[in-house]
């Protein structure tokens, strides 16, 4: 098969939808499927950095178009950037030739609707391959006013793409409902969670002790959210609650990863002169295991209106390093699915606004000190890339059948 894949960010990116996205294109190419990857030249999270215009990666072929980089400093900088990416990419679906089948997933927001034009004008297939809900998240995030004339027309978009796509893959049965309610029948959706990099992702005991040492993180409580900081996934509370923690030197507060709200992180913990609190980049995917063994604690941040909007995929990374984790978000929830039944000290669950309620969880983790949980290791098996990836090449695969597969999930944990 001809397979075209269509997303903002791609390898050698390491933000998670290029992570995912990459490895489906290099699992496709090694099933001898011709596969073609139209993505950005510019890195995700550090426009400033660019790749080459074309490459092939392990059979994989790539080509990477221009658009500006003015970043995420607001959300007008980030619709140019959208926007002229979305402008140019159409021009070179304009230069490509046939495909059997288009996986568009959705970065930039509704990259999905160019997937559904082309795949139209062209006659192939396409998968909607759903890492998160737009205009639904934007709305959610404040960025977009409801039944505004721009989120109409994004919305039009939306359920343009949702109609015209042969299977829709979303990430958790939240999603799955959402999409549902939107008129799309079950039979076209398919549940997969995003894998487990299993084999860059594990406990890493060197790993733990060199990045703890390179960031004078010994004999330290480390207390880590890790991952992209926005609107989607406020850490307000977990900030408000670093403040009342400031005067315990034994722990220290760890934020890791790139973001819109990465900048006011940092401006907090300068305006509060925070010595607890420290912030660095987005760490590249040799050396994950590494940072993420270093934390004693976890943080999984889900804002209340974004269930079934955007998925929680830092949880399965944790999960795989048998680490602790501290859940602050509304139930229920996909993270709270997965937490029930857990053993005590191995997952802790709060509220937006709850400081005390946050601060009170850490001090018992902290009491408990560096541990780890063997039942987060045994469920992490359950979302290794041996199984899920395996899924979503069986989907692509079905493209070229004259009827699509039944809808595949991966286990509920309700």
């Amino acid at each position: 098969m001809k397979i075209l894949l269509l997303n903002q960010a791609f390898h050698p990116d390491v933000v998670s939808t290029a992570q995912h996205a990459s490895d489906l294109a290099r699992a496709l190419a090694a099933q001898r499927h011709r596969v073609t990857v139209v993505c950005n030249r510019r890195a995700y999270d550090s426009p400033s950095v660019t790749f080459p215009r074309a490459e092939t990666w392990h059979g994989v072929t790539i080509r990477r178009i221009s658009g500006t980089g003015f970043g995420k400093t607001g959300k007008w900088s980030r619709a140019f950037d959208f926007a002229s990416f979305l402008a140019n990419c159409l021009a070179r679906l304009c230069t490509l030739g046939r495909f059997d089948c288009v996986v568009a997933l959705t970065s930039p927001p509704l990259i999905s609707f160019l997937g559904v034009i082309y795949a139209r004008l062209t006659g192939a297939r396409l998968i909607l391959w759903l890492m998160d809900i737009n205009p639904d998240e934007a709305v959610a995030a404040g960025w977009l006013r409801e039944r505004s004339l721009p989120e109409r027309v994004l919305s039009w978009c939306l359920a343009a793409s949702v109609r015209g796509a042969a299977r829709i893959v979303v990430l958790d049965r939240f999603m799955r409902q959402r999409i549902e309610a939107k008129g799309i029948p079950a039979d076209r959706i398919s549940v997969v969670s995003p894998w487990i990099h299993s084999d860059a992702v594990c406990w890493d005991v060197e790993g733990r002790r060199q990045f703890r040492e390179r960031h004078s993180l010994v004999g330290k409580f480390v207390v880590m959210y890790s991952g992209n900081h926005s609107p989607c996934h406020p850490l307000d509370t977990v900030l408000h609650a670093a403040r009342e923690m400031a005067a315990d030197a034994n722990v220290a507060f760890l934020f890791v990863g790139g973001g819109s709200q990465f900048r006011r992180v940092q401006e907090f913990a300068a305006t509060h002169s925070l010595p607890n609190v420290q912030c660095l980049p987005y760490q590249r995917l040799e050396s994950l295991g590494g940072s993420l063994s270093s934390a004693d604690l976890h943080l999984v941040v889900m804002g209340d209106s974004f269930v079934g909007i955007v998925h929680p995929c830092k949880i399965y990374n944790i999960l795989a390093t048998g680490s602790p984790y501290l859940y602050i978000g509304p139930s229920p929830s996909h993270v709270t699915e997965l937490a029930n039944g857990a053993p005590a000290g191995s997952a802790w669950l709060a509220r937006h606004g709850d400081v005390e309620g946050v601060v009170a969880c850490i001090r018992q983790a902290a009491a408990l000190g560096q541990r780890r949980c063997p039942d987060n290791t045994a469920l992490a098996r359950q979302f290794s890339a041996a199984s899920l990836l395996s899924r979503m090449i069986a989907i692509v695969e079905s493209c070229g059948q004259p009827h699509p597969v039944p809808a595949m999930e991966v286990p509920s944990h309700r």
